[in-house]
């Protein structure tokens, strides 16, 4: 069997299967199903290799689901075009394996109180006689409905594996953190244990198809894909193999100046990983290890953070190790503190999870007049005084991301320009996960709440319609890069 640190699991239904011997017990009758929920890939899955370790355990064999939305939360033909492509890559993955790889469509998926996800994905169960289920931890309030819904009914095993976070969002902390400053030093203390060797999935016997094959029904790649073709985007391709060259380009190309360059929208000098990762068509830990591997140097010491920020800050040029820190530091703890925002804030994506002081100062600052005023449709198609502003949402709109500093300043003009925090939130998420590849993501959801609501951040200075919000102003950016080449490169 393959090994696994089994903190990364958890048994949903407990209190259901009593006498179960955890983590893979040896009374399983059934296949063992593995629903494919946030983890596109079949490469350094630990979801996958969990469940392959239940089947072998119990001499059981294993399937793969995944429950397909189109406009899933907002999302457009860009969003299922590059899903589907990632699902494509492990159709064929697994077939290789002799792991059989199905589809369900919840039609109704868009309307967060008419999705039948949990239901159809009981059904699938049902019909192949399951004896254990096995998903993604996903801490998005929709998910989370599913998966409750599916452990209160399922009469078999029901684990949760956290495949998407390097240390597992429940070993990290068991409340939401402050800031990033209280959750870096949880995850890490334990990042040397859980940048563990990934096993490779071994193939399935033969034998365990003959009695399943015939409730597998095809994938009809044509029909789940829109009838409107998505608009072609040429820097970037779905799927695993694509994610691992992003990759390897970003390590050999791009990593040498990521410190100083990374706020340089000019330079392009981000991973542009952040499609892959939502997606699940890559590890972090992967990504991680492999950063590691290039630095030459022990996490610890890359994770120094106040020796290798000071370099930067002092404009010492970097070493492979500052430039490495500042990636994972990226990569690891705000990304984790994300999904950390987004497991115990139900509130994630709306003003009632904005810190206390922060309602309290946006209040205040509700009737503070305010010089240009926008609505939805305006910011959507680029129509504010800010050429600056414009270009960022253009570059969204056209490539489907825009650069991640200027995502914090496209956030924040929108509070600046709109009557209330909570429509500023509202129109920031609606533009955020419609065009962006990466939306309807913790990451976008926290980014936006601190850029808007203070989340994550402190009190600052008060000024007008920001109160004590952190302001940025469009002169921060033209110190930080020409902002005269960025407007020409996308308003023309």
């Amino acid at each position: 069997m393959h090994k696994i640190n089994y903190n990364r699991v958890r048994l949903l239904n407990k209190n259901k299967i009593k006498d179960y011997e955890f983590p893979i017990g040896s009374s399983i009758a059934g296949p063992v199903i593995y629903w494919m929920n946030r983890e596109i890939r079949t490469r350094d899955n630990w979801s996958l290799i969990f469940a392959q370790n239940l089947a072998e355990k119990n001499n059981q064999s294993l399937l793969v689901v995944y429950n397909l939305i189109p406009g899933f939360l907002g999302g457009q033909n860009r969003h299922l075009t590059f899903k589907i492509g990632g699902l494509k890559d492990v159709e064929k993955d697994l077939a290789q394996k002799n792991i059989p790889f199905e589809i369900v469509v919840d039609k109704k998926g868009q309307d967060e109180e008419k999705t039948e996800s949990a239901k159809l994905i009981l059904n699938y169960c049902k019909k192949n006689k399951v004896g254990a289920l096995v998903t993604d931890f996903y801490p998005l309030n929709i998910s989370k409905k599913w998966v409750n819904e599916i452990s209160g009914s399922i009469e078999v095993p029901f684990f949760e594996v956290d495949s998407h976070n390097i240390v597992p969002a429940w070993i990290t902390s068991n409340k939401k953190e402050y800031a990033a400053y209280t959750i870096r030093p949880k995850i890490h203390k334990n990042l040397k244990e859980y940048l563990d060797n990934f096993p490779k999935i071994k193939k399935q016997d033969e034998t365990f198809l003959k009695d399943i094959e015939s409730k597998i029904e095809k994938n009809d790649w044509d029909k789940l894909l829109p009838k409107k073709t998505a608009e072609e985007m040429d820097w970037i391709k779905p799927g695993q193999n694509q994610a691992e060259k992003m990759l390897k380009n970003f390590i050999k190309n791009k990593l040498k100046n990521y410190a100083l360059d990374r706020n340089d929208p000019n330079k392009d000098n981000q991973s542009n990983l952040s499609p892959y990762l939502h997606y699940g068509m890559i590890s972090s830990q992967r990504v991680a290890q492999d950063v590691v591997g290039w630095a030459n140097q022990s996490i610890e010491k890359i994770i120094d953070e106040k020796k290798n920020k000071a370099k930067v800050d002092l404009g010492v040029e970097p070493t492979k190790t500052t430039n490495a820190g500042a990636f994972l530091e990226e990569l690891i703890v705000r990304k984790e503190l994300s999904d950390n925002f987004c497991l115990y804030e139900e509130n994630y994506d709306n003003h009632n999870g904005f810190p206390d002081w922060a309602k309290k100062t946006l209040r205040r600052s509700a009737t503070d007049k305010r010089e240009y005023v926008y609505t939805k449709t305006e910011f959507e198609n680029s129509k504010t005084h800010d050429d600056l502003w414009n270009a960022a949402q253009l570059e969204m709109v056209k490539r489907g991301k825009m650069d991640g500093y200027l995502r914090m300043y496209w956030a924040k003009k929108i509070l600046e320009w709109t009557n209330t925090s909570q429509y500023a939130q509202e129109v920031a998420i609606y533009l955020n996960d419609k065009y962006e590849l990466d939306g309807r993501d913790p990451n976008g959801y926290s980014g936006i709440a601190w850029s808007i609501g203070g989340v994550h951040d402190r009190p600052w200075f008060d000024r007008p319609i920001f109160g004590q919000i952190r302001y940025m102003a469009r002169s921060g950016c033209e110190k930080k890069f020409n902002t005269k080449e960025y407007i020409k490169k996308w308003i023309s």
